[in-house]
């Protein structure tokens, strides 16, 4: 199970990230707070994702899709009950 990081540790690392010097690469960013390259790379791209600067489902998006989703198996189970209930009318 992935380790879960704090969204404000993670907000910090992002913004370190992003205005580092030139010389100063990704991977000694990561290894300055104690993460693997791997991890600020995800966040990084789903932060561009978020500010639409690339493609992809932002975590707004996300979230609401699995709220809709969600909903749509209560509504059906729902809808299989009054199926079942009906057949007793």
């Amino acid at each position: 199970m992935p380790k879960r990081y704090p969204k404000e540790f993670r907000d910090d690392v992002i913004r370190v990230a992003l205005v580092r010097d030139r010389d100063v690469s990704l991977a000694q960013v990561a290894e300055d707070f104690g993460i693997h390259v791997g991890t600020l790379d995800k966040w990084l791209r789903q932060e561009r994702i978020d500010n639409g600067e690339q493609e992809g489902v932002s975590r707004k998006e996300s979230q609401e899709l699995r709220q809709l989703r969600r909903r749509n198996r209560l509504l059906g189970q729902e809808n299989e009950v009054l199926r079942r209930a009906a057949a007793y009318l």
